[in-house]
């Protein structure tokens, strides 16, 4: 195991917690890249913008995050780790579990982020019946995706406006 990319691991998903996106970007190497279910893959400055539009939108909300580490080798860390909060557009509560692999550079950075978590589980907390009944499909999936990446853009550039 390598103890300094887990404590790094564990640096990542604590600010995460806390809604601390500046200590999480911190993490990140600029060229990072980002895939979920949900986002797809954000690269560089989308990637750390994502994080920083969540924390934002979680700050001072009943949102949790708990994680284990799960393994290491010489560059990277797996971690379960589990988020809950309240999905703002439906008000509905979400428990949300996920796999994720870091990937480290030379430079101790995080170069690469893969979170696995089932879209499906997630949409049917998220959306209800609705998600119970289309959160399986490619179709739903890439809507999905197309509003999280709006949604980013609109933070994105609300963030330029300041």
């Amino acid at each position: 195991m390598n103890k300094e990319l887990e404590n790094k691991a564990s640096a990542f998903y604590t600010s995460f917690n806390e809604c601390d996106s500046d200590r999480m970007n911190a993490l990140y190497s600029d060229d990072v890249s980002f895939q979920d279910p949900a986002f797809g893959i954000l690269v560089g400055s989308d990637a750390k913008a994502m994080w920083s539009m969540l924390c934002s939108s979680q700050k001072g909300k009943d949102f949790r995050v708990a994680f284990e580490i799960k393994g290491a080798t010489a560059n990277s860390v797996q971690v379960f780790w589990e988020a809950w909060y309240t999905f703002s557009i439906t008000g509905r509560k979400v428990h949300n579990q996920i796999n994720t692999t870091l990937y480290f550079n030379e430079d101790g950075l995080i170069f690469r982020q893969v979170d696995r978590f089932s879209l499906h589980r997630w949409s049917r907390q998220a959306m209800g019946l609705t998600g119970m009944l289309l959160g399986w499909t490619p179709m739903f999936k890439k809507s999905v995706q197309k509003r999280s990446k709006s949604l980013l853009a609109k933070y994105k550039t609300s963030l330029a406006a300041r």
